[in-house]
């Protein structure tokens, strides 16, 4: 039997300001949001290349990421829930 997508997962979210000027207009689901944050990182090349769980903020990203120029992409989606509603 194939299993359920989660309806959480589906949900179209409201987005903050500073996360659309990174991901686009909102809402959309969060596994959206995901999927577009890491395009716009290999897009502008801000994969740490030494430590490939690390992302580099660029100024966009910095302000979603609370100020922080250097995240890990586990601590990434923390960050980025803040930004969802």
């Amino acid at each position: 039997m194939a299993r359920q997508a989660n309806p959480a997962l589906l949900k179209p979210l409201q987005l903050t300001p500073e996360l659309e000027a990174v991901v686009g207009k909102g809402p959309m689901p969060r596994s959206e949001v995901v999927k577009k944050l890491w395009a716009y990182i290999k897009k502008n090349g801000l994969q740490d290349q030494q430590n490939k769980r690390n992302i580099n903020a660029d100024a966009s990203l910095k302000v979603v990421f609370g100020g922080k120029s250097v995240v890990n992409m586990f601590e990434m989606t923390k960050l980025v829930s803040k930004h969802l509603s």
